[in-house]
């Protein structure tokens, strides 16, 4: 049989179905409108893990008949959320297609490991969801378990990052972090789960395209018969013809990067930011080694490194210059967080050497 995580199609693999298995009824509806629609997976939450208690949690091992009976009588493949022994073990029994581990779990490697023991020797394809922090670290950590427990169809869902203070996103995309993450598993299926990053719809179809613009493979979109009266995420989820509307207005790039490779002008804007890069790169040394010198002063002195008064102005300005530049002042911000870090750092070394030579 060939691999359900194939990533050698010209179309997105695209997961589907409610944010949480509702009915019998539902399930089975939601099924037919898109196995007639070439949904890759057909998923539902059986087991929703809510952030405070009293609310919906799932129908739990009763779904699992509802998504058998779905999968008989439509043919189409069906994927849970599985968080603890337990939830493997009764997916195992019912021959559920593929299961994924959600982002609460992911950062837990405690659980991660339970999992992968419970999976071990099985032939399954897992997807993992990132951690809910931003680490890359702890996301490769859960792949690796899988793969050290014999799993061999391996996926990850990017469905963004939770922050206290979140912009307008429920989750923040944080794009670089599933970037590095690809760069170091190229050969694994990335899939953006642009319900859980939007958490309203009208946001989807922007993200959706931004995932397909960066090359993810696919995606998982949330679709419920009636999303108003969802029991979970009403407002992320979108009815079957929304649904539609979505997919085909997406612009799918397929085209090999390998087209690029003989292209003069491209080759040509390469090699000039390739001389960029190195310039600031030499720049950031210099203004490290002013830093360093401004330490070594204020160590003198027995003036504190941080300056908050000094650092508000310097960002003030930054983002007034960014704005002048076209550039996003979001982006100079977190350019200047990073050089005022590298600073401090640089300028606490100058001091610490100095108290370890007296």
């Amino acid at each position: 049989m060939a691999p359900i995580l194939d990533k050698k199609t010209d179309r997105p693999f695209i997961i589907s179905g409610p944010c949480s298995a509702e009915s019998r009824e539902q399930i089975l509806h939601m099924a037919r409108e898109l196995s007639s629609r070439g949904v890759d997976l057909f998923r539902a939450g059986l087991w929703k893990p809510r952030t405070r208690p009293h609310l919906f949690e799932g129908v739990g091992e009763e779904g699992l008949d509802w998504l058998v009976e779905a999968k008989e009588e439509t043919g189409i493949r069906v994927a849970i959320e599985v968080a603890n022994t337990r939830h493997v073990e009764l997916a195992l029994e019912k021959g559920i297609d593929t299961v994924w581990i959600g982002a609460r779990t992911s950062a837990n490697p405690f659980s991660v490991q339970e999992i992968a023991d419970a999976l071990r020797g099985v032939k399954i394809p897992v997807f993992i969801k990132n951690p809910i922090n931003p680490d890359l670290r702890l996301w490769m950590g859960a792949v690796e378990r899988m793969r050290h427990a014999g799993i061999e169809e391996l996926g990850l869902i990017h469905r963004g990052f939770s922050f206290f203070n979140t912009d307008k996103y429920r989750n923040s995309p944080l794009w670089q972090i599933p970037i590095d993450m690809r760069a170091e598993m190229p050969e694994v299926m990335m899939i953006c789960d642009v319900s859980h990053i939007c958490g309203q719809r009208n946001l989807l179809q922007d993200v959706a395209q931004a995932a397909m613009d960066l090359g993810f493979d696919g995606l998982m979109i949330e679709t419920h018969p009636d999303p108003e009266n969802a029991k979970t995420d009403s407002a992320q989820q979108i009815t079957p013809s929304d649904f539609d509307r979505l997919l085909s207005s997406l612009v799918i790039r397929t085209e090999s990067v390998s087209a690029l490779s003989d292209h003069k002008e491209v080759n040509d804007l390469r090699r000039q930011i390739d001389a960029l890069d190195e310039d600031l790169v030499e720049l950031l040394g210099v203004r490290m080694q002013l830093a360093e010198r401004i330490g070594d002063i204020k160590d003198q002195y027995s003036i504190p490194v941080l300056q908050p008064a000094r650092w508000q102005a310097v960002l003030k300005k930054a983002r007034l210059n960014a704005q002048k530049k076209g550039l996003s002042a979001d982006f100079i911000e977190e350019l200047f967080k990073a050089m005022h870090q590298e600073s401090i750092h640089h300028q606490l070394l100058v001091m610490n050497s100095r108290v370890e030579t007296k």
